[in-house]
């Protein structure tokens, strides 16, 4: 039902597909790139037959009779291809840094946003620090995958073709024997380091494991200090980041094969390429020129294939790297909009709830057959026990999660058929425990409106009685507050989260008992506030304490995902027992209990 386990790619085509329609959107920067790498390869190939003609006059001329303006013509035709090389480099080098800046932030607003469209269900099922670190992977492995193509691979097809060519002109056996050798190395190569793979892969699973425990841990320490579970915890670390170090060995070991092998192949290729052009030149066949230009191809070309065999290990690294992204863009949302979804139209601001059920998956279901009228400008309560559905519910009002069966309606318009986000600018959402960004006090306050002016801000944040706290603070409304709200008390959070709502004024307002985390000074000091926000407003509030909803116009008892009862205060009251009655009277005997 939901977007909860993405899927692990195990091949490069979804990467590529993403990065190359990422890549095609700058064509200009694109095709520069791959010019100036081709100016740089017709220098490496063209430029040595110009030394060896060099070399070749000298050696087949006595002193006294070297023409030194022949030699002095070779050598500026020399030296202007390696110039026209070097013009190579920066066109390819300017333009490959320019297309991988644009690319990679690209990239890296499409994970963004890909990320946060994903249900809510996928992120309470997700370690934030490992999708964190899939965002970041998946745009820097771009810059590896195309410096890897270009430098590597790409540069290697083209002087190895280029050399191969020359030297079958020059001499067949020898062409001949180095394309063989070409494609033996690089074959083995590629068989290795596809068998080595799956070792890559581990390791980099084993690591995504270690930073999902540790953000967990960083995120839990003041649970862990309150458990003294910091050796508890360290014993949990510590496993991963063995299995991790036993991951990264097994590569390290493979790599050192691979490495073994390249440096064997190389050698005999080196030293049989001489070895035959010494029986060619004892025969005539061959000029000491000859040697010079085998010996800067081979060079050459032995220091791209070495390399490229490095390239191939890293190249499936920055694969499994962006796969790990790529397989949350291609999870399908667990909660999206239909084709041609309207914006909601809030004209009153009624709420109703036909038909309507909700389970997880399989298991039970958590709403049963709901049948819900909530008139415009209504104040409604949902009491009950703990587990009943109250919150279900007004998730479902949000479309955290789309419903089983039946449907949730405002004002006629069934919100599975409008887009998420006109539906939630609709509702205010004031929750139980609110959570703030790591941003100041006025920024966390204004995200109720993002255009809202300094003056603004501050009038919702002396409604929500948060003025005087913060006023009373050393940088005032530019405090940071710490990841979370972490360096705010639960009631300071509480009332900056209220007044965010009262600055966002929207039709709709949600509160899951809001005042919950103040205590009864501050509950007193906010009430009259929380009043003024719900005029005019359809209201649901999620009560516990239900000395602060005795008040609504209506009350619904929620029991086992349905509702038991409701009416009145007086009303439900006068139902002796029955399940509002009950709880009443556990809390009007001073016991104060958490009902959910």
């Amino acid at each position: 039902m939901e977007d909860t386990a993405p899927k692990k790619k195990t091949d490069s085509q979804p990467v590529l597909r993403y990065y190359f329609t990422a890549a095609k959107k700058y064509p200009l920067v694109l095709g520069l790139v791959f010019v100036g790498n081709l100016m740089i390869q017709g220098a490496g190939i063209i430029g040595p037959l110009y030394l060896q003609r060099f070399i070749n006059s000298i050696a087949s001329t006595p002193p006294e009779q070297i023409v030194v303006g022949s030699l002095l013509t070779l050598l500026g035709i020399f030296a202007f291809i390696n110039f026209c090389g070097w013009i190579g480099q920066r066109i390819q080098m300017l333009s490959i840094m320019r297309l991988e800046a644009n690319v990679m932030v690209d990239l890296a607003n499409q994970a963004f946003g890909s990320l946060l469209r994903h249900s809510h269900d996928f992120f309470i099922s997700n370690f934030a620090g490992t999708l964190t670190r899939r965002v970041n992977r998946y745009s820097r492995a771009f810059e590896d995958i195309l410096d890897i193509f270009i430098f590597s691979f790409f540069s290697t097809a083209v002087f190895g073709t280029g050399v191969i060519i020359v030297l079958i002109q020059r001499n067949l056996y020898l062409g001949l024997a180095l394309l063989i050798w070409v494609v033996l190395f690089i074959s083995i190569q590629a068989a290795m380091v596809r068998i080595r793979q799956p070792l890559r892969k581990k390791r980099t699973e084993e690591d995504s494991k270690v930073t999902g425990i540790l953000s967990d841990a960083v995120s839990n320490q003041s649970t862990i200090s309150t458990f003294a579970s910091v050796s508890q915890e360290q014993g949990v670390f510590g496993v991963a980041v063995q299995s991790w170090k036993a991951a990264m060995l097994k590569s390290w070991y493979a790599d050192a094969f691979i490495f073994a092998v390249q440096g064997l192949f190389a050698l005999v290729i080196e030293v049989g390429l001489l070895a035959g052009g010494v029986f060619l030149y004892q025969r005539g066949l061959m000029t000491v020129g000859d040697f010079v230009l085998i010996q800067i191809y081979v060079i050459g070309l032995m220091d791209r294939i070495w390399n490229l065999g490095n390239s191939l290990r890293r190249l499936y690294d920055a694969y499994a790297d962006a796969g790990e992204m790529v397989a949350i863009l291609e999870t399908p949302y667990g909660v999206k909009d239909i084709p041609n979804a309207k914006p909601l139209q809030v004209s009153k601001g009624e709420i109703e709830f036909k038909d309507l059920s909700f389970q997880f998956g399989e298991s039970a279901a958590v709403i049963n057959d709901m049948n819900l009228k909530i008139i415009a400008r209504e104040k409604v309560a949902l009491v009950g026990p703990s587990g009943a559905g109250k919150s279900t519910i007004t998730k479902l009002l949000l479309r955290f999660y789309d419903v089983t069966s039946g449907g949730a309606y405002i004002d006629g318009q069934n919100i599975s058929e409008v887009t998420q986000e006109s539906l939630r600018a609709s509702i205010a959402f004031v929750p139980q425990e609110p959570v703030l960004f790591h941003r100041s006090l006025m920024d966390n306050i204004r995200y109720g409106k993002q255009d809202a002016s300094d003056e603004e801000v501050m009038e919702a944040a002396k409604k929500a009685r948060c003025h005087d706290f913060i006023t009373a603070l050393p940088e005032g409304y530019e405090t940071h507050v710490g990841e979370r709200g972490v360096k705010l008390s639960g009631g300071e959070r509480q009332r900056v989260a209220i007044a965010r709502a009262i600055l966002k004024d929207a039709p709709i307002l949600i509160l899951d008992e809001a005042t919950s985390a103040l205590d009864s000074e501050s509950e007193h000091l906010i009430q009259d506030a929380l009043k003024i926000l719900m005029e005019g407003k359809t209201v649901i509030v999620i009560a516990h304490r239900l000395s602060t909803i005795m008040t609504m116009d209506r009350i619904v008892v929620i029991e086992g995902g349905a509702i038991a009862a409701q009416g009145t205060h007086s009303e439900l009251l006068d139902q002796e027992g029955g399940l509002y009655h009950k709880l009443w009277s556990i809390q009007a005997g001073s016991f104060v209990a958490d009902e959910g």
